[in-house]
Order: C-alpha cells, then sequence, then structure tokens
C-alpha cells in the first residue's frame, strides 16, 4: 500500500488546480535524472509532454506510462515515466499524446515492518496528484533489449546506491534504471523462471549466461546474480501462458519497464511473445540395485492432513516413479495434523499416515516413518504448522534401531556400540536448545541398519532466507542477515559428524536435506570443509547444481552430503521447480550408497 496522502485526478486537464499553475515546465528526462533518486522530488511541475505507453487499470497502484518522443540524448535520464491514479484507472489510451501536471515523487515498495526510510528496495520516480489533457496521439519505438545490451556486471558495490550517478554502460542495475518507465521490447525470449500464481515469469535477455542443460539459468556465485533475468508481468486481462522454464516467447514481448519489490525491475506487457512449450519433461532416476542404500531428501512444501488428495498423490508419484521408492527419504516441511491452524496440535501421524498411504496406492512401498514431534510453534515455518523434518523408511529393504530418549528437547549424541558408532537415542534431535535453532526446525538424526551395516542420516531443514537483501535492491552488495544464523546450524551439525568420526573415523554418515543455502555459501563450506562431510552434488557440472528456482535463478538449495567412507551414485532429480505446476517449489534428489 503506497504511503502518500494522494489527490486522483482520472480524466482530462484540471485547469483550475492551483498548485499545478504555480509548477514547472520539465521534461521527463528533468524529472529522471542521472541517479535513481529525482532532482525534482518533491516538486510540483507542468504540462510534462510524452506518448502513453501502457495503461494499469486494476488493482490499488493503477496509472499509466508515458514517455517522451524527443530524448536528449544521455544514456543517463530515463524518457519513461509513471503517472499514478490511485484505485482509479485513467482516462487514457495506448498512443494518446498528453501534457501532464502533478507533484514529483519517489515510491518505495516496502515489506510489512518497512518504511520507505528503511527499506533496501529501489524506488519508482513517478508522479502523483496529477492532472493531464490529452493533446493528440503519438508513438514511440521501443528499444530493443538483446544479449549485449545490458551489462553482465550486475551492480556498483557501493552500499546505498540511490543518488549515485548512473552507470548504464557499466552495470546492469544501473541500465535498467536508467530505462525506468521506457517501453522495452524483447525478441524470442528464453522462460527461465516458470509461471507463478500471480501471473509473472522470468525471461533472460541473454540465452548464454550461465545456461544450463534445462533452459534455466543457474546461480553460481554471489557476484554472478545473472544480469539477463527480467521478469515479465501482463498489463491485459486475457490469459497468461502456464511457461515452464526453458519454453520461449516467440515474436516480441514489449511494455514499459516497472520495478516492484517482489523481483525487481518488471516488464510490464503490452504485448505477449506467442508462448511456444519447449520439450522439458520431469526426470526419473534409475532404480537402485539390491547392494545399494538408495537415501533421498525431497521438501513437501507444507503438507498438512487435510490437503487436497491430490497433492498428496503427486508427491507420492513423484517418490514411486521418480525416485524409483528410495530406501530411505527425509521429508522436510511436514506439517502437524490441523496444518497451519493454530489450536496448539503438533502431531503429525494422520499427515504422514495420508502421505504413506498415497505412496502405496501409487504402487510404492507400504513405508514406516520416524519423526519428533515439535513443542509448538517453536520451529517457525507457518504459524500453527510446527513443521518438521520426518524420516520414511523401506522396512522390507532397511531396519530402523529405536532407541528410546528422543524428544523435543533433548540432545541426541554419537556413542560407541561395539566396534563402530551408534546414537544414544534414536530417532534424536542435534543440541535442540542451541540458539541456532531458535524458531527454526532442529536436525533428526536416525540409526539405520543395511545389510547389517550401521548408517547414521541426519536431516535437515535450515532457516529461510528471510529478512535477507534482495539481489535488485538499492543496497549493493545486498546483506544477508540470514547467514549468519545458517552457519550456527551447521557448525552444530558439523559438530555432531566430528563426535562420530572421533569414535569411528569411517563412520557413516549422511547429512542432507533443505539447507536453504548454496553450495559456495558459508554454511555448505563450513560443513565440508577438511572433508569431513563430501558434497555430492560436486560430481555434477557446476551449471547443473540446483533444486529450486527463484526469480529466475536456478539454484541450490537442497544437498546431500556424506562421510568419505560412502561411496555415492548421486542424482538431482529435476520434477517441480521448473514449472509452472508442480507438486511442491523444490525439487528432491536421492544418492546411492555403496555400504561396505
Amino acid at each position: 500500500m503506497r504511503i502518500t496522502s494522494l489527490l486522483v485526478a482520472t480524466g482530462v486537464l484540471l485547469s483550475s488546480a492551483p498548485a499545478a499553475a504555480a509548477g514547472t515546465a520539465v521534461r521527463i528526462h528533468d524529472i529522471q535524472g542521472v541517479a535513481r533518486v529525482s532532482p525534482l522530488d518533491g516538486q510540483r511541475v507542468t504540462g510534462v509532454p510524452g506518448v502513453v505507453t501502457g495503461v494499469r487499470g486494476h488493482g490499488s497502484a493503477r496509472g499509466f506510462w508515458l514517455q517522451d518522443p524527443e530524448p536528449d540524448g544521455d544514456p543517463r535520464t530515463s524518457e519513461g515515466l509513471f503517472v499514478f491514479t490511485g484505485e482509479q484507472t485513467p482516462a487514457v489510451a495506448v498512443g494518446d499524446a498528453v501534457a501532464v501536471d502533478g507533484k514529483v515523487a519517489e515510491y518505495y515498495p516496502t515489506a510489512s515492518g518497512e518504511t520507505p526510510e528503511t527499506t533496501p528496495n529501489q524506488s519508482v520516480t513517478e508522479l502523483v496528484e496529477a492532472s493531464w489533457q490529452v493533446t493528440g496521439r503519438g508513438e514511440v519505438p521501443a528499444e530493443v533489449v538483446g544479449p549485449e545490451t545490458v551489462p553482465a556486471e550486475f551492480a556498483p558495490l557501493d552500499g546505498n546506491i540511490d543518488k549515485r550517478e548512473l552507470e548504464p554502460q557499466h552495470y546492469a542495475l544501473d541500465y535498467y534504471e536508467s530505462r525506468e518507465g521506457m517501453l522495452l521490447r524483447v525478441d524470442d525470449a528464453r522462460v527461465v523462471g516458470p509461471t507463478d500464481s500471480y501471473r509473472a515469469l522470468w525471461i533472460t535477455t541473454k540465452p548464454e549466461q550461465n545456461a544450463n542443460s534445462r533452459g534455466g539459468a543457474t546461480y553460481t556465485g554471489y557476484a554472478d546474480p545473472n544480469a539477463g533475468r527480467l521478469k515479465v508481468e501482463s498489463l491485459a486481462d486475457g490469459p497468461f501462458p502456464a511457461a515452464d522454464v526453458g519454453d520461449g516467447l516467440r515474436g516480441s514481448t514489449e511494455g514499459p519497464l516497472d520495478y516492484s519489490r517482489f523481483g525487481g525491475y518488471v516488464l510490464a506487457a503490452t504485448r505477449l511473445g506467442e508462448h511456444r512449450p519447449g520439450d522439458l519433461r520431469p526426470e526419473s532416476t534409475r532404480p537402485q540395485s539390491k547392494d545399494e542404500l538408495a537415501i533421498a531428501t525431497y521438501n513437501v512444501e507444507n503438507l498438512a492432513a487435510g490437503n487436497d488428495q491430490a497433492k498428496f498423490d503427486r508427491l507420492a508419484q513423484g517418490v514411486v516413479e521418480h525416485l524409483a521408492s528410495p530406501d530411505v527419504v527425509a521429508l522436510e516441511e511436514v506439517q502437524d495434523n490441523s496444518g497451519p491452524t493454530d489450536d496448539g496440535v503438533v502431531a503429525a501421524d494422520e499427515t504422514l499416515r495420508q502421505f504413506t498411504d498415497a505412496i502405496a496406492a501409487a504402487g510404492g512401498p507400504r513405508y514406516l516413518w520416524r519423526q519428533i514431534d515439535p513443542q509448538n510453534n517453536a520451529d517457525g515455518g507457518q504459524p500453527g504448522g510446527n513443521i518438521r523434518v520426518a524420516f520414511l523408511y523401506n522396512p522390507a529393504r532397511v531396519s530402523f534401531v529405536d532407541r528410546p530418549g528422543g524428544d523435543a528437547t533433548t540432545p541426541v549424541h554419537p556413542v560407541e556400540r561395539g566396534n563402530g558408532v551408534g546414537l544414544s537415542a534414536s530417532p534424536g534431535r542435534i543440541d535442540p536448545a542451541n540458539e541456532a535453532w531458535e524458531d527454526s526446525r532442529k536436525p533428526l538424526v536416525g540409526e539405520f541398519l543395511f545389510r547389517g551395516r550401521t548408517v547414521l542420516v541426519v536431516a535437515n531443514h535450515f532457516n529461510s532466507k528471510g529478512g535477507d537483501q534482495p539481489l535488485h535492491g538499492r543496497i549493493q552488495p545486498p546483506e544477508r542477515v540470514s547467514e549468519l544464523q545458517r552457519d550456527q546450524q551447521a557448525q552444530a551439525v558439523r559438530g555432531f559428524v566430528d563426535e562420530a568420526r572421533a569414535i569411528d573415523d569411517q563412520a557413516r554418515v549422511v547429512v542432507l536435506g533443505d539447507l536453504n543455502d548454496y553450495g559456495f555459501s558459508p554454511a555448505v563450506q563450513r560443513l565440508t570443509e577438511g572433508g569431513a562431510l563430501v558434497p555430492l552434488a560436486d560430481a555434477l557440472p557446476p551449471l547443473e547444481r540446483y533444486s529450486y528456482v527463484y526469480e529466475g535463478n536456478s539454484q541450490q538449495l537442497d544437498h546431500i552430503l556424506a562421510t568419505p567412507s560412502l561411496p555415492a551414485d548421486y542424482d538431482l532429480v529435476h520434477i517441480n521447480a521448473e514449472f509452472a505446476d508442480q507438486a511442491s517449489d523444490h525439487d528432491p534428489q536421492i544418492a546411492r550408497f555403496a555400504v561396505r
């Protein structure tokens, strides 16, 4: 919601407005200036000429874009501008030539708890309290954005870049800002982020940039956020394509360039290219051999008893058909029996029963489960949902060693068992009182037997990236405040692994789950440093390491790590994240271990 009191005009010139009459006659490039914040911020202007290039006639942020057909030739100054009319649809049409009076304002889109002063988001320069006159008809050409148009370097790393002079030839964010509100066109674009529930998708203007084999753009490091990514929404009320990663928009996708806190710069399309589906298909892994222990991880996205049976069935299909019925499955985001209803319920037996029933109905094994109920509302996620990690296992292939003593608050430890290592309690939770797990899921450890060999499995769901500053924001580089907690969580898990290896240097330990961080992140590096755990995804080429797609970046949030004593065959199975129709927002992955 906009934090400004506005006088809204929705039609033709209001010639009696005294404030407008006292304003200054300027052009759009004078208002936009050479930085993100207008040099005329807060001032009234009159007779600003331009041609209407797009109209937003829905929602609470209605208005229109206009563009000056006579640019000043300075690449730093945008020739486009948004005129905000609130909840009233403006009586203009694309192609109208207009002269606009109004007040220059910088609108900062804010999230809950933020103010324009504290938000990390960039602003949109616009006219408010506006009135206008239609003076005729006109047109402006769209600027074509191609592979060489947007710089590969993403942003100047100067802290708050609000008032920094733009360098559109050097930085992608500066290029987009210097075209804010202008009519842009991308031809024959490839989709790198699937259509979401808000009628938006992501394309790339740089089709070769970090392109993976399935058509996405892989996020390979903090210094390379894929500058070619661009969000696309539609200004029309008509159908919007249900596009998957790798699909194409044939022809021209065109519209004024807007900015939103949900993804940054967005092409508000007045024309969408023709949707051309690609050949992307969900993947399937091979079955494990009788001598291989197959362990998978799958974030099932807030699964709760009472969800539509279709969700359970599709997730079950993923386990049976695409993961080939692993011996052990570590699940993340299993909710309690009442889901997000905040009623004190913490048990999840009904949720897990409904899921295992669906797996059996899909032709899979009759899985059993192990988990520990959390304390109410202590583990983050949706309030009342009490998400947790859990194990499913196939008793025909693997045994779970039950040892008493594990509960929500008692820490589990590796202990000497015969000539090897076992658990003090199974299942158990790692250091649950550690402040690293505040408002976050606690790791669940289980002791399994496969062909007479003990394997310790640690299921994880580290804290989310909530609170991190966006890639597209005005603070560069963005602060990743959530990293600290994940690093502390990784330290606790690493401590458990080191304890096990101190007892038996050949201990078989698998650490897996939704770590909510990248392979190059401090948290994952802490887990793997010194070779204590091997990141199995490193067997893949860097561009193929991803399990999640966010803002057009294919990125690696889910992991399987194992001690060197467990040689493995690893597979990241893409069945969800790249598709508009998805059972979960994460892809599962699996490792088949040669347990000796």
